[in-house]
């Protein structure tokens, strides 16, 4: 129930930029890289298990009565950081949050609590033999989860939850992909729940779906494939991936449209955030235990990508994960006069063109009202990743979504956003080019504008995962192995 962290088209890349350009200037420097929403408000980057580091949801390629979402947790996942590998958080609440009526609060919640089991506390083993990948026997520390679905606007409204039905309980979480020792064998699906009826959930680490050159944007935004055009001019090169070879733990939910939409609510469209709240009151026992309690306390929420990372200013980036989408009008002049836009003027020019710096309606249509005639959700502000049900997925998928050319792919981001769309170009771009109004003046056509060139080339050079997704649920691709240790190649 609190506020997203939309970017959707505007400018990604060097919006990261403008932040840590800020913050270096100001004297506080990002204390690490961060991806998409990975680390980007100054309490959040010291909770990473409770840290919302992305949000996607598309229509089911494979099962297009379904709609996927997949929100992602834990942000640059070591995969042999051993012996305590990452899980989550057995106080703290995850929740997947669909808005189907166009005000900004939530009309349909997944909540997914966590309990851990330690087997044998007498040893320092993660796991004490081979791993079975369907029953998980040797797997000495394990994790199970509930899923509870619930209708009705939340409690922070005085309205109460409505209908509340448990979907799974005490389900298996995928363990951590040791090595070839302890997992002989790791299945993709081995830890899928198969609930019936076009309904399924998985929760466990996989490979982070997103790509972006963190090494270049952190530079001040001297992007690799420009750098000739940059202030410092160096030789241009291909893009590097920042978090390639890092996991995540993902909470993966399909279920049928009809779960999800309130018919007849604008063609089936929908707006989606995920969030992490945990309880208000933490002891630390001086016996090595932790007590928590009191009322949970939203800390981390997730729509759009990138918007608190890097449109929300330092100050206000803490109130913006602990607000719910509801109160977006507080943040709206953050979306229309964007920072980052100015950086791109600054640092891009020549040969980039100037683009506005106010007025951004554009921006305010595509993370906060959704664009008239793609996912328009109505004049209430909130920042959601919206998605209208009932465009069909792609026979041939654009990375670049909405901003395809010559053909946009609606289907794609910010309709949504699915693993392999390009989110870092198009945000770039978008920013760079500039709508206007004329986004929301003739959409969804609009979107397709971006044509000042060379603006509407800029990018980072990093195009594609460094994994093939799956072509089924969950469709991000399996955990990178910590024996291998690729996360440091």
């Amino acid at each position: 129930m609190k506020m997203k962290k939309g970017l959707a088209l505007f400018g990604f890349v060097v919006l990261v930029a403008t932040a840590a350009l800020a913050a270096a200037l100001a004297g506080h420097g990002p204390s690490s890289a961060s991806a998409s929403s990975h680390r980007e408000a100054p309490l959040i980057s010291d909770d990473p298990t409770a840290d919302s580091t992305d949000l996607y949801a598309f229509v089911s390629p494979d099962a297009p009565d379904t709609v996927t979402i997949v929100a992602n947790y834990i942000p640059f996942e070591d995969p042999a950081g051993g012996p305590n590998y990452y899980k989550l958080d057995p106080t703290a609440s995850y929740e997947i949050k669909i808005d189907n009526d166009g005000d900004g609060e939530e009309d349909v919640t997944y909540d997914f609590r966590f309990k851990t089991t330690v087997v044998n506390p007498n040893t320092f083993l993660y796991n004490t033999g081979p791993i079975d990948p369907v029953t998980y026997e040797n797997l000495n520390v394990k994790q199970t989860y509930t899923v509870t679905r619930s209708t009705g606007k939340g409690k922070g409204k005085g309205k109460g939850k409505g209908k509340k039905t448990v979907l799974v309980s005490d389900a298996p979480v995928a363990p951590a992909n040791i090595g070839p020792r302890s997992n002989p064998t790791y299945d993709p699906y081995g830890a899928v729940q198969d609930l019936g009826d076009g309904r399924k959930v998985f929760v466990g680490p996989r490979d982070d779906p997103f790509f972006v050159d963190l090494g270049s944007i952190f530079d001040l935004g001297g992007l690799r494939p420009f750098n000739p055009f940059h202030l410092i001019p160096l030789a241009a090169a291909a893009g590097v991936d920042g978090v390639r070879n890092y996991n995540v733990h993902t909470l993966a939910l399909q279920v049928p449209k009809t779960d999800l939409v309130k018919a007849p609510m604008l063609d089936g469209t929908i707006g989606i955030y995920t969030s992490a709240s945990r309880p208000k009151v933490r002891i630390f026992r001086d016996n090595g235990t932790i007590d928590a309690d009191g009322p949970m306390v939203q800390v981390s929420r997730l729509g759009n990508p990138l918007v608190n990372e890097v449109i929300i200013p330092l100050g206000k980036k803490d109130l913006w994960n602990a607000s719910d989408p509801e109160d977006d009008e507080d943040f709206a002049g953050y979306y229309t006069t964007p920072e980052l836009t100015g950086l791109v003027n600054l640092l891009y020019l020549p040969p980039v063109k100037d683009a506005p710096t106010t007025g951004r309606e554009d921006l305010v249509a595509v993370l906060l009202t959704g664009v008239p005639g793609l996912n328009y959700t109505g004049t209430t502000k909130a920042d959601l990743l919206r998605l209208n049900t009932a465009i069909p997925p792609a026979a041939s998928p654009n990375k670049l979504g909405a901003l395809a050319t010559p053909t946009p792919d609606f289907q794609g981001f910010p309709n949504g956003r699915r693993l392999a769309d390009d989110v870092t170009d198009i945000e770039l771009r978008a920013v760079a080019c500039g709508y206007g109004a004329a986004l929301g003046a003739a959409p969804p056509a609009g979107l397709g504008l971006c044509n000042l060139s060379p603006n509407n080339i800029v990018g980072d050079g990093v195009d594609t995962n460094e994994q093939a997704f799956l072509p089924h649920f969950p469709y991000v691709a399996a955990p990178n192995q910590g024996y291998a240790h690729t996360g440091h190649n």
